[in-house]
């Protein structure tokens, strides 16, 4: 019995070195399995890796041609445009405390130049604050005081001083900051309707008669027949305008007085704005070559650029239109011998505020 256990122990004994060998050779083989498995694992995120980075170079090579080409387009439109510097504003910036503010000038000069009267002040107001962008007419007949003069209308200062005592005088008066404008005359104003294929608008058959009225002036400046474009007067209701008819439209200062005419301006530049992006796709020569030349500003070539990448945001903002003064803040007057409206202008500083900056 001893014998046989003694062999048995010796058997059971010599049987695990090879045991052992085989499970050493076995640990090996998955070993070296999973190194493989790891090797193919790490060369394969190597590759995604590559794919991904050579993937987003060409994707900012993309983004770069069309920036370039786009900053091109805007600088073949850029040089249709009269650029006017104003050393006084040249150094202040186009945004200010999340807010841009332009102030469109409409004149009544027949030519493309800066003479006659501004006969529409608009403040065009892009609240990054509030993602609104806001048109806030301006009424000639306020009484002001403008920087250097005496007391008078508002749009005296653009007689005595052009743009520049303009800007200067709703900054001091209204507490705004507004150190960009644009200038359109009679034609940019009615190219610009027509640029975008017309607009389309409720008149009164009232409204229709002094359209016709106002037209007379217009065909004879232009030296156009008279009783061009002119409208049936029986047919009130929604109407079709083309340039010329939207001009006499927003012209009309006898219904409603200048209150009246202000909000016809509105009525007709927030129509244009919502065919605007329709028209850039489709009438982008149009657009410019009928616009542009008759528009003088001091926005630069790079801040157009700006606004440009800024209209993808902007499509998504609400758009807002209103006057000052605001009801309830103003009286009629009669000061040596002008009819204006005297107004409560720290009442007026702080609707805009709150409703530019939200605050």
């Amino acid at each position: 019995m001893a014998g046989r256990e003694n062999k048995d122990t010796k058997s059971r004994a010599g049987g695990r070195p090879a045991e052992k060998g085989r499970a050493d050779k076995a640990k090996t083989g998955a070993e070296a399995e999973n190194k493989k498995r790891g090797d193919k694992k790490q060369a394969g995120a190597g590759k995604k890796s590559h794919k991904l980075r050579n993937f987003l170079i060409i994707l900012l090579l993309i983004i770069a041609l069309m920036g370039a080409g786009l900053y091109m387009a805007v600088s073949s439109a850029y040089d249709k445009m009269n650029y006017k510097e104003i050393e006084a504003f040249s150094d202040l910036p186009m945004q200010e405390d999340g807010v841009i503010n332009i102030l469109l000038i409409g004149n009544d000069s027949r030519q493309n130049g800066e003479d006659g009267r501004s006969d529409a002040m608009i403040l065009l107001s892009v609240s990054t604050r509030t993602k609104s962008i806001y048109m806030t007419s301006l009424l000639r007949d306020m009484y002001v005081d403008i920087p250097g003069y005496k007391g008078n209308r508002l749009n005296a200062a653009y007689s005595y001083g052009g743009a520049e005592l303009l800007m200067e005088t709703v900054r001091q008066n209204l507490g705004i900051s507004i150190n960009r404008y644009v200038l359109v005359n009679f034609e940019a104003f009615a190219n610009l309707v027509d640029s975008v294929g017309g607009i389309e608008l409720e008149l009164t058959k009232e409204e229709i008669e002094y359209v016709n009225g106002y037209l007379v002036e217009y065909n004879m400046l232009l030296g156009r027949p008279q009783g061009t474009d002119n409208m049936d007067a029986s047919a009130g209701g929604l109407v079709h305008l083309n340039g010329a008819q939207a001009l006499a439209y927003s012209r009309n200062r006898y219904i409603g007085t200048d209150f009246g005419r202000t909000e016809r301006q509105r009525k007709v530049l927030t129509a244009v704005f919502g065919k605007l992006p329709k028209a850039v796709l489709t009438n982008f020569n149009g657009l410019t070559d009928g616009l542009l030349p008759n528009l003088t500003t001091n926005l630069t070539k790079d801040e157009c650029f700006r606004l440009t990448l800024m209209a993808p945001k902007l499509l998504t903002y609400d758009m807002a239109s209103d006057n000052i003064p605001q009801p309830g803040t103003y009286k009629n007057a009669t000061i040596r011998g002008m009819s204006v409206l005297e107004v409560d202008f720290e009442a007026n500083r702080g609707y805009l505020r709150q409703r530019l900056y939200g605050e």
